[in-house]
């Protein structure tokens, strides 16, 4: 796994700035970088340089949050809110994966759609079925893909087809299939997976707590997406402080070097905002699906201010795209509309932060990913931008720009994750 990339070369260090290299070197070794250079040092002479041209080389994009069942549905129910789709669409659709024949065919479809773009590494939520969760990660460790993995929790307040017997039961399967995965995978990894505070009682909870402090599992689960569900969440827990204090009275709000997620946050401010910051959460951002399920448009300036670690994710199926590109867009558009219409004081993404987040600020979650300097794990996507035609000469951060607003799967030649390439592009 040693060997040298040769292109234009472009990531962060920092969120505000942009390291751009034009016909650079990009060193690979045993998996890590060992950094970006406009001459090959003499002790990388040695190592097979592949050479890309006039591509652009970028560090593989991070998906923080993403449903694989409900890729499948896609596109549907989107003139509904949250939780009207979730009983409508989402909910109906999950409980199939009890079949183990119909989730290898859906989930067939899921790895090959993110095997084929430019993430290299997701955090996925599956569905409450053990044996179709195992299947997903299975799968998804045949790519080469770097992922953590939920199985769902869900004991109340949902369908009778989509709802565990109980806590106990949810709490055994749970732990049976943690130890199924350490025996398992290296690259699918499990995370902690309460779908929301709604739909997990607090007997599950402190188990799940429980099960986080003996495994040092990381957590996922969705915080302050809609109004109406801030609203059942407070009916529910009326002594909780915050929505994000029904899972931090449990211990499943990060505080611990295993890390947690949290989707959306929408409508976190106050106390929960502090928490996110004290707890070290990450956020996730979704802005396709929060505009899909008029969820609303996510503070993402103000949290960047306050040192919240943000990233962005798919959310599909509340978001209709995998592709990570498309995430950046809309998380700038978004922050436009709430420069504009909410806060002036809050001005709009750059390019350089929505590569950022789409990149590092995403990564960190994963540990030393998302940048090329020395030392972090080499994960690379090579985008032929070339069909983008223009007479005009365009700088490296315009075709930057023009790859985060026009980029699909397509224009994604080749893909390296840990230094092993996933993805060789037919079209050479």
């Amino acid at each position: 796994m040693n060997f040298v990339l040769k292109g234009n070369i472009i990531y962060n260090k920092s969120a505000n700035t942009l390291h751009l290299l034009k016909n650079g070197y990009l060193v690979c070794e045993n998996g890590l970088s060992k950094g970006v250079f406009e001459q090959l040092p003499d002790e990388f002479s040695q190592y097979p340089v592949t050479y890309y041209g006039d591509k652009i080389i970028l560090p593989g994009l991070i998906d923080l949050h993403v449903h694989a069942p409900q890729h499948s549905i896609r596109g549907m129910g989107m003139d509904l809110e949250l939780l009207d789709w979730l009983n409508r669409y989402i909910f109906e659709e999950e409980s199939n994966y009890s079949d183990l024949d119909y989730a290898r065919a859906a989930y067939s479809y899921f790895v090959e759609d993110l095997k084929g773009g430019a993430t290299s590494r997701a955090v996925v939520f599956a569905t409450i079925h053990t044996p179709a969760t195992l299947l997903l990660m299975e799968m998804l460790e045949s790519t080469g893909l770097v992922s953590f993995v939920g199985k769902v929790n869900m004991d109340r307040n949902s369908p009778t087809l989509l709802m565990e017997e109980g806590a106990s039961e949810s709490l055994k399967d749970t732990e049976h299939w943690i130890r199924e995965v350490s025996l398992r995978f290296q690259k699918s990894l499990p995370i902690l997976t309460p779908r929301f505070t709604p739909s997990c009682s607090d007997e599950l909870m402190e188990g799940l707590g429980e099960l986080q402090r003996k495994y040092q599992l990381p957590v996922q689960s969705h915080l302050s997406e809609n109004p109406g569900e801030i609203a059942w969440v407070k009916e529910i827990s009326p002594s909780s402080s915050c929505y994000g204090d029904t899972y931090d009275k449990f211990g499943l709000f990060g505080g611990t070097d295993a890390g947690a997620i949290m989707a959306h946050c929408v409508w976190s401010e106050g106390i929960e905002e502090e928490l996110l910051k004290k707890n070290k959460v990450f956020v996730a951002h979704c802005p396709n699906s929060n505009t899909n399920l008029s969820s609303g448009i996510a503070p993402i300036r103000r949290f960047i201010r306050k040192g919240i670690h943000v990233g962005l994710g798919s959310d599909v199926a509340g978001g209709t795209h995998t592709n990570m590109f498309r995430a950046m867009a809309d998380a700038i558009q978004m922050s436009k509309l709430y420069w504009r219409l909410i806060n002036k004081d809050d001005y709009p993404l750059t390019v350089p932060e929505a590569l950022y987040l789409g990149t590092r600020g995403g990564g960190q979650f994963f540990g030393k990913v998302g940048s090329f300097e020395e030392g972090y794990e080499f994960d690379a996507v090579v985008v032929d931008d070339s069909s983008f035609v223009t007479p005009k000469e365009l700088t490296l951060e315009n075709r930057l720009e023009r790859i985060i607003y026009l980029a699909e799967h397509h224009h994604v030649f080749e893909k390296y994750v840990q230094g092993n390439k996933v993805k060789a592009n037919d079209k050479k």
